[in-house]
């Protein structure tokens, strides 16, 4: 007999999703909402006024002592040496031979004091990985049962959350946080998001969550904020080609063929995997993650067949309605040669071939005021 399927975890908002009407399913060992008013809706509400995410699932890890910043330099890509106080860098967890263990941020909160943000469902597995590496004198502390954290994301986000707090939010720039009161709640306030549009991600205590949720959907009633689920997340991400690990990124692909070289710092020195992605640079990458729209009637999907002439070239690893640019899109890995912005190949729906090219990326871009 196979042994039984561990329930699904909740978020400190579960049962508020539920009270709203959400529609809810399970993602990576959680029972998450996927979508409220309905993907399209909420899609378009971020792009144009505001939307409010749960993201409490996602995992927090502290990493500090007197060593935190060369045990850290030691697990990720990129330099965290280049970090001020308060600022926020992209980054990835990678495997000695340049795979992807993890993407996540890493936020300086201190001279020696670092929380790393990770994916939900790689929590387990992540922090055993940085357990197992750590190096000097460096602890690791789970932090994530104990954190809630809702992102409010959209070009009024900072019209809507500014009433609820102290914090001058014209001063904070992009990639960077502060510590501050929202909504009488002591929070971590972060300009980050996962949605192409400004915004922010709101770290509190896991407790207090559904009355910064509650606060922030009161406040942005008359603004057109909608509350959104995973569905209009992914649509969102895709359009501003923001990797989702398990799709596009994974033990399968180093950060040289996920097209994110910008996030090897490759002057800081050694590195768990830096070997292998120097080799792989100098030998030149055989494959690589293009961003293509179709050409032909058809949506792409994840494991579609990407082929050129009929001879296979590669798969798709995201794809779909792009619903604010009005047209279908999607990312896959392709042999090199084919990943040129213009080169035309074909993607395989139901066994047919339909016409598709790779654009520049990202899609979209948000207007700058």
């Amino acid at each position: 007999m196979s042994a039984p399927e561990a329930p699904l975890k909740r978020t400190p908002l579960n049962q508020a999703h539920r009270a709203m009407g959400a529609k809810m399913v399970p993602f990576g060992g959680w029972d998450m909402p996927v979508q409220y008013s309905g993907i399209l809706e909420e899609h378009r509400a971020v792009r144009t006024a505001a939307g409010l995410f749960d993201v409490s699932h996602m995992g927090e890890f502290l990493i500090a002592g007197p060593e935190a910043l060369p045990a850290l330099q030691r697990l990720i890509t990129n330099d965290a040496s280049r970090l001020g106080t308060g600022q926020v860098q992209y980054a990835a967890l990678t495997y000695p031979n340049g795979t992807f263990v993890d993407d996540l941020t890493v936020y300086r909160l201190a001279g020696s004091e670092f929380m790393l943000t990770v994916n939900a469902a790689n929590i387990p597995k992540d922090f055993a990985w940085i357990r197992e590496h750590l190096t000097g004198r460096a602890t690791a502390t789970d932090l994530s049962d104990e954190t809630g954290l809702l992102a409010l994301q959209g070009p009024k986000a900072a019209e809507i959350l500014q009433p609820l707090t102290p914090v001058d939010l014209k001063a904070l720039k992009y990639y960077w946080f502060t510590a501050g009161r929202v909504a009488g709640i002591e929070a971590r306030i972060s300009r980050t998001g996962y949605t192409g549009e400004d915004g922010f991600e709101i770290y509190l205590p896991a407790p207090q969550a559904e009355g910064l949720w509650n606060a922030l959907l009161e406040r942005g009633k008359g603004a057109g904020l909608l509350p959104c689920g995973l569905g209009a997340r992914d649509t969102l991400r895709l359009e501003a080609k923001m990797a989702l690990y398990g799709n596009d990124i994974d033990d399968r692909h180093t950060v040289l063929e996920a097209d994110l070289g910008w996030i090897v710092k490759w002057e800081k020195g050694e590195f768990l995997g830096r070997e292998a992605l120097a080799r792989q640079k100098a030998e030149g990458v055989a494959r690589k993650l293009a961003g293509f729209e179709m050409v032909g009637r058809g949506i792409a999907r994840s494991h579609y067949k990407i082929v050129k002439e009929g001879r296979p070239i590669g798969e798709v690893t995201s794809g779909g309605p792009a619903p604010f640019l009005g047209k279908a899109i999607g990312l896959g890995y392709v042999q090199t040669p084919f990943s040129a912005v213009g080169t035309e190949f074909d993607v395989l729906i139901r066994e047919q071939p339909v016409r598709a090219r790779v654009v520049p990326t990202p899609f979209y871009k948000r207007p700058r005021t």
